[in-house]
């Protein structure tokens, strides 16, 4: 009679978390779109408005003077040169999607951020439902990693096993904190330095914001440039999660085991103290 075999709930309910995450993101974009571009569309047109008043008010200045200015103005501060008609849009669909990439992440870089009030509602319920998601999504890439580490744990002997972390840990960090930088340099503009900075800080979450990918008015991006970087994000923050993880795990062994030596070598010499000891007669005094 043959068995009956259940099915793996996990893996089975694993595609359609990762459709719903990817559905959600596509979701965010569509809906951050609809409600901001509009505004900055307005909000563009009214700072054209504002730069030919301020052309008619001070002559002494041409047109190709104060757009000079509004570029230089504009590097250091985001939403005065966001305004610039010539810069391009800050909500189409691609930044809109690693706007709400940065959302779920918790990353929020800071240098965009909703301007009208139905984007700021639909962000703050946006994300209510979307961390938990992000969270539950990058605890799956966790456990399926982890799986395939104990995995070799079980099957492999310890020399090669060794080496086989060795290599998760080599290849990951080729893949997310190697190599990215020298793309983020060559499409950027930045050093290598600088875009080293950029992988850690975003993928940590830290996210201070002080470096973003696409922000350039200067240079032209393909469409896809921030969607990938986007998709790059979430899967190097599971993997710098599980690093971190083991990091973690490695120092609390280490602090247990200094922790305890004290005490068993403590223990340790009582019980030779006491064992050195003979037993002393117990003496009962009458009364």
């Amino acid at each position: 009679m043959p068995f009956l075999t259940v099915p793996n709930w996990q893996n089975s309910w694993t595609p359609l978390l990762v459709l719903g995450y990817l559905f959600y993101l596509l979701l965010g974009a569509m809906v951050f779109q609809l409600l901001e571009k509009q505004a900055e569309t307005h909000s563009r047109d009214q700072f054209q408005l504002e730069k030919l008043k301020f052309l008619q008010n001070y002559t002494c200045l041409d047109r190709q003077a104060l757009e000079q200015f509004v570029q230089v103005r504009g590097t250091g501060s985001h939403d005065f040169g966001s305004r610039n008609s010539t810069n391009p849009s800050n909500w189409d669909f691609s930044n809109s999607f690693f706007f709400a990439g940065t959302v779920v992440t918790t990353i929020g870089y800071g240098n965009r951020s909703p301007s009208t009030v139905a984007g700021q509602v639909f962000c703050v319920f946006y994300a209510l439902f979307g961390v938990p998601l992000n969270l539950a999504f990058l605890n799956q890439l966790g456990k399926g990693l982890n799986a395939h580490l104990m995995m070799l744990e079980r099957w492999v002997q310890k020399p090669v096993q060794t080496l086989a972390v060795g290599v998760f840990l080599t290849t990951g960090t080729l893949l997310f904190l190697v190599f990215p930088p020298l793309v983020f340099s060559y499409v950027e503009g930045w050093s290598y330095g600088e875009g080293f900075y950029f992988t850690f800080i975003t993928l940590s979450t830290i996210g201070f914001g002080d470096y973003v990918v696409g922000t350039n008015p200067n240079k032209h991006y393909i469409p896809l440039y921030r969607s990938l970087t986007a998709i790059w994000i979430v899967f190097g923050l599971a993997w710098l999660a599980l690093v971190f993880n083991v990091g973690a795990d490695l120092m609390e062994k280490f602090l247990q085991l200094k922790w305890h030596k004290p005490d068993l070598s403590l223990a340790e010499g009582d019980t030779t103290k006491l064992e050195d000891e003979p037993e002393q007669p117990r003496i009962h005094i009458p009364t």
